[in-house]
């Protein structure tokens, strides 16, 4: 072995093979380890689990600030003094996330939770991203909060809603199977009661509101994009959920057809929707300068909309609906444009269920253009209205 030195960035920038292991003067024990191909990582040498001295890996230099190695390092004198195993330790913080518990949970409550997919799929979108990788005991009231806020910007209220409900079952869940755990979830982080809603957009609502979001009409909105316009009108034209749009990819677009991957779906299965030809024009009217297809920049998806809508509200001179209700409005408007029912649902991306679900295999994608062509049809009829007048011939 070497002699030791203090470790500085620049020295370890410097070390080449075939030097195997190079000591810091700092802390007893830590080192850098050099491989003959020049990998260099963090470690701790120390009897650890046996009575022989054994290197430990902390981390990779680069990936692991030499400030921060010296810290966990330091951290695990500590737990060997008090002879836990490091790695044992990490093991079972591992095993204490909020990834790692919501994975046990589902998996002893599959047989008892009906809509286990969708549950999976609400944690894996909403929350395990932000707060996954946290220790359980470590999460706050306050994380909780501002994950619930954004949720609540991004998604809406009922979102947030269900998303605080899930989270605190899944954390009396463990609260219960521990001797000094206690959720951070308490009474009143609701964001409102939630009621059925039912709001369908009249005929005025509607043509006030396409109106308004003319790439023109945004000139009149204080807050507000031509993409904010351009992701109402695909919404009424689609059904879409809201977060599905404001997050949709250009590389979901192929062959006339919008593919909504299954990690992004609120029932966890992939959905092919055929693009009518007024969601097209819209798709296409928009510039591709980015991974996004409803954006300010293309870098970034969609936001901003609690803004625009106040705005949009102002300007159309509409009140009371909120985004979500395009989609039922959508729905609405096919029955009313004749399509069939069963069509209607699967174009929505609705899971039909019982036997019909598990038997019919049949992937109704010209029945869902179908579908959308007579809604795009009917929008266009309501939003621009044409005389019924027919001129009488002379007779000759």
């Amino acid at each position: 072995m070497l002699a030791k030195k203090p470790l500085t960035p620049r020295l370890i920038d410097a070390l080449k093979p075939p030097r195997k292991l190079v000591w810091d003067a700092t802390v007893p024990g830590f080192a850098v380890r050099v491989t003959d191909n020049g990998a260099k990582t963090f470690v701790l040498v120390g009897r650890f689990s046996s009575r022989n001295p054994t290197a430990r890996a902390i981390g990779k230099v680069g990936a692991l600030s030499l400030e921060d190695a010296r810290a966990k390092a330091r951290e695990w004198i500590a737990l060997v003094a008090k002879g836990i195993d490091p790695a044992q330790a990490q093991r079972d913080a591992q095993r204490d996330t909020l990834a790692a518990i919501c994975e046990e949970y589902l998996a002893r409550r599959s047989r008892e939770l009906r809509s286990i997919d969708l549950i999976r799929s609400m944690l894996t979108r909403l929350v395990l991203p932000t707060l996954g990788s946290r220790q359980i005991a470590d999460i706050r009231r306050s994380d909780v909060v501002r994950l619930l806020d954004r949720i609540e910007d991004e998604s809406g209220p009922v979102a947030a809603n269900r998303t605080c409900a899930l989270l605190g079952t899944v954390m009396n869940w463990y609260a219960g199977r521990t001797d000094d755990y206690s959720s951070p979830i308490i009474r009143g982080m609701a964001r409102r009661r939630e009621v059925a809603r039912d709001r369908v957009l009249s005929d005025e609502e509607l043509r006030a509101i396409w109106q308004t979001t003319t790439p023109l009409g945004v000139s009149n909105l204080n807050a507000g994009h031509p993409a904010h316009c351009a992701y109402i009108r695909f919404l009424l034209l689609t059904g879409a959920r809201r977060n599905e749009a404001a997050k949709m990819r250009w590389s979901e677009i192929a062959d006339g057809a919008w593919t909504l991957p299954s990690a992004r779906n609120k029932t966890g299965v992939e959905l092919v929707r055929p693009l009518s030809r007024g969601a097209s024009d819209i798709v296409s009217g928009l510039p591709r300068s980015g991974e996004f297809v409803f954006s300010r920049t293309g870098a970034t998806a969609l936001s901003g909309l609690s803004r625009f809508k106040i705005e949009l509200d102002r300007a159309s001179g509409t009140e009371g609906w909120v985004i979500h209700d395009l989609r039922r409005t959508a729905r609405s408007l096919m029955s009313r444009a004749g399509v069939p029912s069963d069509h209607a649902e699967r174009a929505l991306g609705h899971i039909i269920g019982w036997v019909r679900g598990v038997y019919d295999r049949h992937q109704y994608r010209d029945e869902m253009l179908l579908a959308y062509e007579k809604l795009s049809a009917l929008v266009a009829q309501i939003v621009d209205p044409q005389p019924n007048v027919v001129p009488i011939r002379g007779q000759g």
